[in-house]
């Protein structure tokens, strides 16, 4: 089982299975998304897929429901 590790410990550019990780799903989910177009914004370097650290911290809080969510 992979250790949960938090939005802050991910590096400024992420590879997905660091994301998975993070937001606790799949590679293969994260690639749907993008096919599908949404979730967590992305870049291209070289052909290969990233996520920055800051799209994932803004697209968790932007989905953040409940408590002191504005």
């Amino acid at each position: 089982m992979t250790d949960l590790v938090t939005p802050e410990h991910l590096p400024a550019v992420a590879k997905a299975e660091q994301v998975a990780v993070v937001v606790q799903t799949t590679v293969d989910a994260l690639a749907q998304d993008r096919y599908r177009r949404r979730g967590i914004p992305y870049v291209k370097i070289g052909g290969r897929v990233r996520y920055l650290r800051e799209d994932v911290l803004a697209y968790l809080e932007a989905n953040r429901i409940g408590g002191d969510a504005a």
